[in-house]
């Protein structure tokens, strides 16, 4: 590929800014809807748990084989267009899956929509880069890793609304649709035409996959993800269990918990264009996960602390992925392969978010709620070693662009 000299505006098009990351949340909301349209799934189609939890899993799945892949071809062919690529497979995708008459259609629908939502959620950060000025990158970075706590609330909280599942597909078709026309009219095309060669695409996978900094936020980002799916993939019944609410309301309440995460991505953006340390904040955000996260699970604590926990183990964990996500571009072997890097980063997510669920639903099912506690001691002590490492390696970085 072409080597691409970074461009950074002088001033941030709040505009388009708007119109990407409303467009993440769109394309999280798709995520958020197979959770909640679960029982109407189950007594429309007589799906069962397995394949309920398939209809969630494959987005994952897609993520972790395509990450990078989708990163080449956003700085291949322009990340305006593959946003716009990406939403309209999204918009396909539920169009398809709201006429599916049978489980089989529906999968395959979930993964055009899988693979949009991997487009979108690699091209907007891109498309950030480049229409965002330096000083108020961190802040936008901060806006974006947003979307995917306010999309799924957003679908957890309205999906309640309706009667059927075909009505909450239509209605995230004709969302996504309008954020697609959006896009086009307020996302201005790169001026930057990047060509790309087999050879040269293997160069740069092969020099991202071999720099310490990519792989570094890939790790931290799956041991966050990790954290976070192990407690979130199970709340609903956790609630349930401990405070005796019915699934409905676990169901709000969950939805809640979730959207504390935004309460995080904000304040890492405040806290990292004050100058707080990198590594310093993901130490702290990881360790706090983990007090947390260990309580919840080892404690027999009642209602007001249980919930209390989850707001904070949410809260606070929103400081990793805003400040992993907006530290891509500084560790990027070089400008134009900040969207493989960021490709990178999402296959990290995916991977911690695909593996998480698994073994812990295995390791409950077999030793009981305490086991939980394990996968989140894990994750935030190894997480913690290595952010240790993280303002160390940005300064190398920095050295050597110097």
């Amino acid at each position: 590929m072409s080597a691409v000299v970074a461009f950074v505006p002088e001033r941030t098009s709040w505009i388009a800014v708007t119109a990407v990351v409303a467009a993440g949340m769109v394309a999280a909301m798709q995520v958020g809807k197979g959770l909640i349209a679960g029982p109407l799934l189950q007594a429309d189609l007589g799906l069962d748990l397995t394949a309920l939890g398939w209809l969630t899993s494959v987005f994952a799945i897609v993520g972790v084989v395509g990450g990078m892949p989708a990163g080449a071809m956003v700085a291949a062919i322009g990340d305006r267009r593959m946003l716009g690529v990406g939403m309209g497979t999204l918009v396909l995708g539920i169009m398809i899956g709201a006429a599916s008459p049978n489980f089989t259609l529906l999968i395959l629908s979930r993964i055009f929509e899988g693979f949009g939502f991997l487009l979108v959620v690699v091209a907007g950060p891109a498309i950030l880069m480049r229409i965002v000025a330096s000083a108020r990158r961190d802040l936008v970075f901060a806006l974006w890793s947003c979307f995917m706590p306010a999309g799924m609330a957003i679908a957890m909280l309205s999906g309640s609304l309706f009667a059927s599942w075909q009505t909450i597909w239509w209605i995230n078709g004709l969302v996504a649709l309008l954020s697609l026309l959006t896009v086009i009219a307020a996302v201005s095309p790169s001026q930057v035409r990047p060509r790309a060669s087999a050879g040269g695409l293997l160069a740069d996978m092969t020099a991202t996959l071999t720099s310490r900094g990519p792989v570094l936020l890939f790790v931290l980002f799956a041991l966050y993800s990790l954290m976070t799916f192990t407690l979130f993939s199970f709340l609903p019944i956790l609630l349930v269990a401990r405070m005796n609410v019915s699934l409905g309301t676990a169901g709000v309440l969950s939805a809640l918990i979730t959207l504390a995460n935004v309460i995080g991505n904000l304040a890492a953006g405040t806290m990292l264009s004050r100058g707080v340390g990198r590594g310093r904040l993901v130490i702290a955000a990881a360790t706090l996960m983990g007090a947390s996260g260990l309580w919840i699970f080892l404690s027999q604590s009642g209602d007001t602390v249980t919930s209390a926990l989850c707001v904070l183990f949410s809260a606070i964990g929103g400081l990793i992925p805003a400040t992993l996500i907006s530290t891509v571009p500084m560790l990027s072997p070089r400008p134009a392969l900040a969207p493989m890097a960021m490709g990178l980063l999402m296959q990290g997510s995916n991977l911690g978010q695909l593996v998480g669920p698994v073994a812990v639903g295995t390791a409950i099912e077999a030793y009981g709620w305490t086991s939980g506690a394990a996968f989140i001691g894990a994750g935030a002590l190894f997480c913690t070693l290595l952010a240790t490492t993280l303002d160390r390696v940005l300064r190398t970085r920095v050295e050597e662009k110097a």
